[in-house]
């Protein structure tokens, strides 16, 4: 027989009232408001993680081995001026009314930063976006041994948007957390939402201002190499005079490869591509050193399977990420 277990309630703009903890209590969910959208979900019937308990620190993340089934959705909220704190405030008032217990809760660089980020399991952009100078992360734990439940939460922003992602690990036969409110249900769907982080009609300047990321799909780089081609590529142009038009604002490039090979090769390989992207921005289109930063994820985001051709080559690419300064 199903188990009931304390169903969470997600609210995202007021505390909660007394009325409001009673029904967390009793297991009553509670609808997010009017506006947030269910981007995606995900789900897996039993699977193993490794739960961020720490902050990276000497080249890891600390972290807890769990096992269960596991269930992931991500919300955006349409909410210009939000922060992360207002974000994040409420849900974790929720769920230590729902008895979870904190492992470990920080934000952006005290987390970790850009390598705290890439060693979690996000779903992908931009369903799920994290701002790498803007978001924040917690931690918990309900329960012991075999009957333990584990709760993940990341929030983060755009100029235009809050972000939310909920990852609830469970036993099997516990009802998996639940949020109810204005919801886009994802189409029945593959474990890869392939996302688009290409421009729209809005170019660069308006993908990074609404999404806060997006895919410089047009470079080109020789196999296993991080040379960047000597083509005119329209998104190195547009980047750039993005750059000189917000001088308070910083990009990270972060590249990416497909699955084959070593992780640590990978990462190397993302990084140095990423790197050639900033020489060039700097020594052909005049950007200011000061505004780039050059990462590597290796294999650890892909936005589409590894399995296939078509998909590995989706999966190599070089993404601009929109890094308020502090």
């Amino acid at each position: 027989m199903i188990r009931a277990a304390t169903l969470l309630v997600l609210v995202l703009a007021h505390p909660l009232s007394a009325d409001a903890q009673v029904l967390a209590a009793q297991g009553t969910p509670l609808a997010l408001p009017a506006g947030a959208e269910r981007t995606t979900e995900r789900t897996e019937a039993l699977d193993s993680r490794a739960l961020p308990i720490g902050p990276f620190l000497d080249g890891k993340v600390p972290s807890l081995p769990v096992e269960g089934a596991i269930s992931q959705s991500a919300w955006r909220l349409h909410a210009p001026g939000i922060t992360t704190l207002q974000l994040l405030a409420p849900l974790r008032e929720q769920i230590d009314a729902a008895g979870f217990t904190p492992l470990y809760d920080c934000e952006d660089d005290i987390c970790g930063g850009f390598d705290f980020r890439y060693a979690a399991s996000l779903l992908p952009e931009p369903d799920m976006h994290v701002d790498l100078g803007d978001f924040r992360y917690l931690a918990s734990q309900k329960g012991e041994g075999t009957a333990a439940e584990y709760l993940e939460l990341w929030v983060s922003r755009s100029s235009e948007h809050g972000f939310v992602q909920i990852t609830h690990i469970h036993p099997a036969d516990i009802t998996p957390l639940v949020g109810t409110g204005s919801t886009k249900t994802p189409a029945a769907a593959s474990p890869f939402a392939e996302p688009d982080t290409t421009p729209d009609d809005a170019g660069i300047a308006g993908a990074l201002q609404t999404a806060g990321v997006v895919a410089l799909d047009d470079l080109e780089f020789a196999t296993a190499s991080s040379q960047l081609g000597q083509g005119d590529f329209a998104s190195l142009a547009a980047l750039a005079e993005y750059l000189s038009a917000n001088p308070g604002q910083r990009i990270t490039l972060v590249g990416h490869t497909d699955a084959v090979g070593s992780i640590d090769a990978n990462i190397a390989l993302s990084r140095s591509r990423a790197a050639s992207v900033r020489d060039r921005l700097v020594a052909l289109h005049g950007a200011d050193p000061a505004q780039l930063v050059a990462e590597g994820a290796g294999y650890l985001a892909p936005r589409a399977s590894n399995l296939t051709e078509e998909g590995r080559a989706r999966n190599r690419r070089v993404e601009a990420m929109l890094t308020p300064t502090q």
